[in-house]
């Protein structure tokens, strides 16, 4: 399957989810044009709050459509731009990317990997359950996986569409792994 962009998604106003698109605007160095989290620094409510001139690396947020095939088995219904994605891809491993990694979408845009999302508790208020399917602890090793998609900034600007191309670009080696942004 080749790689692709499966929606896009943005809001003016912070809410949990954001209403589907037929296409956004990415904007070099801010994120989605017309959405709540664009901007240089930090745009994401609460974190405003304690570090409001930290750059933004939570500029786009991605996550992959077969998290929701997931969920549908354990009887969560979940659709793009439900859980504040902008960008739903399908037929790409975001959470296996390094940090640093390129995704050109489309025609010409380009985001740089940044980390993982950290889930909030707001999840449960969508769904009540659903933060336990998206944020988990291994009781054996005490690592945490999660699973609701990875933040970037924008490299370079451009359109971006359902259905457009997905290409991924991995950094230089040594590669290293998502943390939390």
């Amino acid at each position: 399957m080749t790689a692709q962009v499966a929606a896009v998604s943005r809001n003016e106003v912070y809410s949990f989810s954001k209403p589907n698109r037929d296409s956004i605007r990415l904007l070099t160095g801010l994120g989605v044009e017309g959405d709540v989290h664009a901007g240089e620094t930090i745009r994401h409510q609460f974190r405003m709050t304690y570090e409001p001139d930290l750059p933004n690396l939570r500029q786009v947020h991605l996550m992959h459509e077969e998290l929701f095939d997931e969920l549908a088995l354990k009887g969560f219904q979940v659709a793009a731009g439900q859980l504040g994605e902008n960008i739903t891809t399908r037929g790409v491993d975001l959470l296996g990317l390094p940090t640093s990694a390129l995704l050109h979408l489309g025609e010409q845009a380009v985001l740089e990997v940044a980390g993982l999302r950290n889930p909030c508790a707001k999840i449960n208020d969508f769904r009540k359950g659903l933060l336990g399917e998206v944020f988990t602890m291994d009781s054996v090793t005490g690592e945490f996986t999660f699973k609701s998609g990875v933040m970037a900034v924008v490299r370079h600007g451009g359109i971006v569409r359902p259905h457009d191309s997905i290409q991924v670009e991995p950094p230089p080696r040594p590669h290293r792994p998502l943390e939390r942004v």
